[in-house]
C-alpha cells in the first residue's frame, strides 16, 4: 500500500524507499519522463525562509507537468486566525497535494489529519525527510548502492540528523551521530550515538554536517552553541579519518569557518552541490509515489 502522506519518512517501507531512490535516479537522467501532475496543482505553504526547498519543489512540479502554488502564511487566512482544519479542507478540494515548511511538527500532523490529499513535510523542527531522501540518492550515485554504507553526522543532533537516522535505517545505511552533551540526538533505532567525532567517522563512507546556529537562536545562545560544537567541525583532518574515498556532505546553507572548513566545502571530496540538486529529483519521485 502506498503511503498517504510523508511527514517523517517512516511512512515508507524499506522496499518503497529503495524504489523511490531508484526512481529519483531515473528522473535525474529523464527530467521530463513523468507527467504525473499534468494539469494538477500542488500547494506549497512556506512559513520559513527557503532557497533549496522552494526552488527544487517548484521546478520539480513543473517538470512533472503540474503547477506549484506558493502560499506564505501572510497570503492566507491562516494569518487572520482561520484554523488549520478549515484550511486543509479548502486546499484538499483544489490541489493534488500540500507541502508545508514550518516550525512545529504538530502543525503538519494536523494538516495531514484533516486533508484528503497527500501532505508532505518540507521541513519542521523535528524532521526533514525530503533532505534525507536526496542524501540517500547522492550516496547511491556515488557508491552504486546503499546497503552496508556508513554515514557519520557531526555537530548538532537536529532535524536533519533525525531524518538521516530514520531513513538510513530503512535503507540499510548505518548512521553514526557525534554531538556534545546537550546537543545529541535522542536514541533512534539503528543510529549510533557518540560524543567523539573521530569515533563516528571511523570507516564512514560519508561525513555530514549542518549549521550550528539557526535563524531563531539568540546572540547569547548562538555563541554558546559555537563554543560547544567547535570540536565537531568538518575539516580535512576529520574527513581524512573516515574511510578511503569518503565524501563530505552538507544540507546547506553553510557557514564556512564554523561547522565546515572552506577547503572541504569547495574541495574535491564534497558532493554538496549534487545534494542540493538531488532535492529536486528525490522530491519528484516522492510526489509521483504519493499522487499517482
Amino acid at each position: 500500500m502506498r503511503p498517504s502522506d510523508c511527514l517523517t519518512g517512516e511512512e515508507l517501507s524499506s522496499d518503497q524507499l529503495h524504489e523511490l531512490i531508484e526512481r529519483a535516479d531515473w528522473m535525474k537522467a529523464n527530467p521530463h519522463g513523468s507527467n504525473v501532475l499534468h494539469q494538477r496543482t500542488v500547494a506549497l505553504i512556506f512559513q520559513r525562509h527557503s532557497t533549496r526547498t522552494r526552488v527544487t519543489f517548484e521546478t520539480g512540479i513543473v517538470e512533472l507537468g503540474g503547477h506549484p502554488m506558493v502560499l506564505r502564511t501572510e497570503d492566507t487566512q491562516l494569518a487572520r486566525g482561520e484554523s488549520i482544519r478549515d484550511t486543509a479542507y479548502v486546499l484538499s478540494r483544489n490541489v493534488a497535494a500540500i507541502g508545508i515548511r514550518t516550525g512545529p511538527d504538530e502543525l503538519v500532523q494536523e494538516f495531514a489529519e484533516h486533508a484528503s490529499v497527500p501532505v508532505i513535510n518540507m521541513l519542521t523542527a523535528g524532521h526533514h525527510p525530503c533532505q534525507a531522501f536526496a542524501d540517500l540518492l547522492t550516496l547511491r550515485q556515488e557508491f552504486g548502492h546503499l546497503q552496508g554504507l556508513k554515514l557519520a553526522y557531526v555537530g548538532d543532533g537536529n532535524n536533519v540528523a533525525r531524518s538521516l537516522a530514520i531513513v538510513g535505517a530503512l535503507a540499510g545505511v548505518t548512521v553514526s551521530v557525534a554531538a556534545p552533551d546537550g546537543y545529541q540526538l535522542e536514541p533512534v533505532a539503528g543510529a549510533q550515538l557518540t560524543d567523539d567525532p573521530h569515533e563516528a567517522v571511523r570507516d564512514a563512507n560519508a561525513v555530514y554536517t549542518d549549521v550550528w546556529v539557526s535563524m531563531n537562536d539568540s546572540v547569547e545562545s548562538a555563541e554558546a552553541r559555537r563554543q560547544a560544537l567547535a570540536p565537531y567541525q568538518l575539516s580535512d583532518e576529520l574527513l581524512a579519518a573516515a574511510a578511503p574515498g569518503a565524501i563530505a556532505l552538507h544540507c546547506l546553507p553553510a557557514h564556512p569557518g564554523e561547522e565546515i572548513t572552506e577547503s572541504v566545502l569547495y574541495g574535491e571530496r564534497q558532493r554538496i552541490w549534487d545534494q542540493a540538486e538531488n532535492r529536486r529529483h528525490a522530491q519528484k519521485a516522492l510526489l509521483e509515489l504519493l499522487c499517482a
